[in-house]
């Protein structure tokens, strides 16, 4: 059932403006709660840290590339950001992209630019308004256009957004049925990362209106988060990672905690402990940011989102 939702059809203001926590999933989850779909998917990076009550994530699929991609307008190809000429125009919908890459790209300019992939490769390719247009390479991929990626931006560039990469299927919270069906998606790796990148989230209580962004990285049982908040133009920020151990055996957890969950997320195939771990590092970390003061940076970030 292919659906369209609010998000896709306000296309001319910027994403961050319109304030609206549910634009790519309100419609979605309507047709769910009247029973007319029993699962619908998302890209999680679209679903908000608090999903409405009786519903759940079911799934987080196998995470595609997380990191962000350059495509250049075809007389740029064969650059990269730091070659292009002084002044010249990217286009990304993305607070958080344009905050991280002013600061690094002094000599470019950053504008809004939105639309579904198809609208933002089509205004990139017939106009002359951008020489660039940043986008998940993610997105790029699973529509086969990844011979478009001129350049993928690596953490020390620009780090990505929560969930980004990973599909999030959302099902009825009490629907044992289903939620056991889905279940056999989840992929555990990508399950732990996004625990702790919504955990994050959450804490900071960050949304699409600040620039947040993470990196997550899961090695030898060791979960490695890096978490940062910026202001609108990258001038201020703050940044740290901090680690914590993943590697749980799975217990069989019958019954009451088997609806247990995380940030939004029902994984009964995860060990349990592991999961909690990776939302308490979400939370730590967020805490740390806080102390050192994000929440001030992130509030006048918010002030002048709203300002303009």
């Amino acid at each position: 059932v292919a659906m369209s939702t609010t998000g896709d059809k306000i296309l001319d203001t910027a994403l961050s403006k319109i304030g609206e926590k549910s634009l790519f999933t309100k419609e979605l989850e309507n047709a769910l709660e009247r029973n007319e779909v029993d699962l619908v998917v998302h890209s999680l990076k679209d679903l908000p840290t608090s999903l409405p009550p009786g519903f759940t994530i079911g799934a987080v699929c196998k995470r595609e590339n997380p990191l962000d991609a350059v495509v250049f307008h075809p007389k740029n190809c064969g650059k990269t950001l730091s070659l292009l000429p002084e002044k010249s125009v990217i286009g990304t919908s993305s607070l958080r992209r344009a905050a991280q890459l002013k600061k690094k790209f002094p000599h470019l300019e950053f504008r809004d630019i939105r639309g579904n992939l198809n609208t933002r490769l089509k205004k990139l390719d017939e106009k002359e308004d951008f020489s660039a247009i940043i986008l998940a390479a993610a997105g790029l991929k699973r529509m086969g256009w990844e011979n478009r990626i001129g350049q993928l931006l690596g953490p020390e560039d620009c780090l990505y957004a929560v969930g980004q990469g990973a599909l999030a299927v959302e099902v009825r919270a009490k629907d044992q049925e289903i939620l056991n069906m889905v279940s056999a998606l989840h992929d555990a790796d990508t399950v732990l990362c996004c625990i702790a990148e919504r955990a994050f989230m959450k804490h900071l209580e960050g949304g699409c209106s600040v620039p947040v962004a993470v990196n997550t990285l899961l090695k030898d049982g060791q979960l490695y988060l890096t978490g940062a908040v910026y202001s609108l133009d990258g001038s201020d920020s703050l940044k740290e990672t901090m680690q914590t151990g993943v590697s749980y055996p799975h217990q069989n957890e019958d019954g009451p905690n088997d609806d247990v969950q995380h940030v939004g997320i029902t994984a009964k195939t995860v060990p349990g402990q592991a999961q909690e771990a990776a939302e308490n590092l979400g939370v730590e970390l967020a805490s740390l940011l806080l102390s050192k003061g994000a929440k001030h940076i992130l509030s006048v970030a918010r002030q002048l989102n709203d300002a303009r």
